[in-house]
């Protein structure tokens, strides 16, 4: 990407993709970690068989450097260059050695007290960064003493790279790219990447079109079936490793508070096979179903039926429905109806702290009657819950600190489990297990009895294969997440429950105030279905959508995006 100053942020120039191969899948390469650019060659450290490899970008062509001294790179995890000598990281050193005499023969730079992971030289000034300590160290290549050290922001392993006066990392839990200021380290912005697990990052800087490009590399387990002539059935689920390296498309918007990264071009298909199971007689029947929302990750390119026509209506704040009308449904009635819709779907990730929000404005004037209340059987006057709102919060009274702190507290009291049926709030946090929906109950209820306004969001997620282009992927289950509003800066995303990785934490940050690109985000504040007869809403109790008919959900990758130049304020 072209990277040009604006004020005191970066903003990424592209129109196109770069000349390189778009995705690089070197041979023989099962963990990627360190890479760097020497000039159009990418080198490629993989921590697992010690190979120093080179790889032509334009061709994937690969091959191996140091053929007489891999066992010295075994574990090595970051990597750099600094004119013609390459640093690299392994266990708790960091070693040098020459690339123009391709000796590879190592020679120590420094021995840590901790295991270090990636390292970055800038003239006389060597960067390190280690996870077990959460640092970024940085240190005299002239003395080999430690000058300072900076506070490192993710949680997981994280490599670097510089860039002009700007510190890259990547974080492998935290599923982001960070860009710190060099002489500070303060975050001057962050990025969601498409793919689990970043493991290192370089820039290329293309001499065709002089613009300059972030690749990331990314390690993760893929599942496979494997055939097995001793098995019966005669296969096998499987993992293998998968490492590649990918352009991390990105864009941020200083104003807006948030950084786009990697679109994909989605088709979305929702259809009802209607199939009643019981007997049923319902007249002049309108079956509504919330179209896709218009949203600052989320742009509707077009809205067509399928199956049946609908007619499209628009609810309050802009949601839209489709309307689908029967004269009537009976045991024998059959149709398949729903909506196809062809989206944008971006990752975002905001950059807003809590001192952007110490004194802020108040809520909309209709804001607590609709999202300070019990009004979706939160059991907010239960005991248990009204506890945990005031122990979650302690003392804290920055409206960003509570929610972070509410969200922590959740997921020290909730494991994940799926069941057949949603508890309450108060149910659920005295079992200690719940689902998406179940976290999202929790959620609600801590939040809006602290005064948090607050909302459910979802409702589907596209399978994350964005390389399965212009094949149909079926999600397994629906999924719901959860928005809070931050009065001066609207609504903001956080997920349910997949940052609750460990017990007891530390949690990682990625999904706080984030969204993955795969979220298909439906019309908010409207249910998702709503059955109507002869203009009354039905009773779910006399007649269920589910005991009505079979919903089919299809996702299809079309292709990927890159961030607009501007986007709508």
């Amino acid at each position: 990407m072209l990277f040009s100053m604006i004020a005191d942020s970066v903003t990424v120039q592209a129109s196109h993709v770069p000349s390189l191969a778009t995705t690089i899948r070197p041979l023989a390469a099962s963990s990627l970690h360190g890479l760097a650019f020497d000039g159009s060659r990418l080198l490629a450290v993989d921590t697992k068989s010690g190979y120093l490899l080179a790889i032509d970008p334009r061709t994937q062509n690969t091959h191996i450097l140091n053929q007489n001294h891999w066992q010295e790179f075994v574990g090595a995890t970051g990597l750099a260059l600094a004119g013609d000598e390459l640093w690299f990281t392994s266990g708790q050193s960091v070693y040098t050695c020459s690339l123009a005499q391709g000796d590879f023969q190592p020679e120590r730079f420094a021995w840590l007290s901790d295991p270090v992971s990636g390292v970055a030289v800038a003239g006389n000034t060597v960067y390190i960064t280690c996870q077990k300590s959460g640092d970024i160290l940085v240190y005299s290549r002239d003395t080999r003493h430690l000058i300072t050290r900076f506070y490192a922001p993710g949680i997981g392993t994280e490599n670097i790279t510089l860039r002009d006066e700007e510190i890259w990392l990547t974080d492998t839990l935290e599923q982001t790219v960070y860009c710190l200021d060099r002489a500070t380290g303060e975050v001057k912005f962050s990025i969601l990447t498409p793919f689990e697990s970043p493991t290192g990052l370089a820039f290329y800087d293309d001499p065709q079109t002089g613009e300059s490009w972030l690749y990331v590399a990314y390690v993760q387990q893929e599942p496979y079936i494997r055939d097995n002539p001793n098995a019966d059935p005669n296969h096998e689920l499987q993992y293998r490793p998968r490492s590649f390296i990918h352009p991390l498309y990105f864009r941020y918007y200083p104003d807006q508070h948030y950084t786009l990264s990697n679109g994909f071009l989605v088709e979305m298909t929702y259809a009802e096979e209607l199939a009643p199971l019981d007997p049923l007689d319902l007249k002049q029947v309108e079956w509504r179903i919330a179209l896709p929302a218009e949203t600052p990750r989320q742009k509707i390119r077009s809205i067509e039926p399928a199956g049946i026509p609908f007619s499209e209506i628009v609810e309050e704040k802009g949601q839209k429905i489709a309307i689908f009308c029967f004269d009537q449904l009976t045991l024998e009635s059959r149709a398949i109806f729903g909506w196809k819709v062809v989206m944008e779907m971006w990752g975002i990730k905001y950059r807003i702290q809590p001192k952007d929000c110490e004194n802020p404005p108040p809520l909309p004037e209709d804001f607590p009657e609709r999202y300070l209340v019990d009004n979706d059987n939160l059991t907010m006057d239960s005991d248990i819950i009204q506890r945990a709102a005031q122990a979650a919060i302690g003392r804290e009274t920055n409206l960003l600190r509570q929610m972070y702190s509410i969200r922590n507290y959740v997921y020290d009291h909730l494991s994940y489990g799926i069941k057949p049926h949603i508890d309450t709030p108060d149910l659920a946090l005295r079992r200690g297990v719940g689902s998406c929906g179940e976290y999202v109950g929790v959620l609600l209820a801590l939040a809006r009895l602290n005064g948090i306004a607050c909302r459910t969001a979802g409702r589907y997620k596209c399978p994350p294969q964005p390389f399965s282009r212009n094949i149909p992927l079926e999600p397994d289950f629906n999924h719901v997440w959860f928005e809070f509003y931050l009065p001066g800066f609207g609504w903001l995303p956080m997920e349910s429950n997949p940052d609750d990785l460990f017990d007891g934490g530390p949690y990682p940050t990625r999904f706080f105030m984030a969204l993955a690109w795969y979220h298909a985000e439906m019309a908010k504040d409207v249910p998702f279905e709503r059955l109507l007869s002869e203009g009354l809403v039905v009773d779910k109790q006399r007649v269920s959508i589910g005991e009505l008919a079979i919903n089919h959900v299809q996702f299809t990758v079309l292709q990927e995006l890159i961030p607009p130049a501007s986007v709508a304020a």
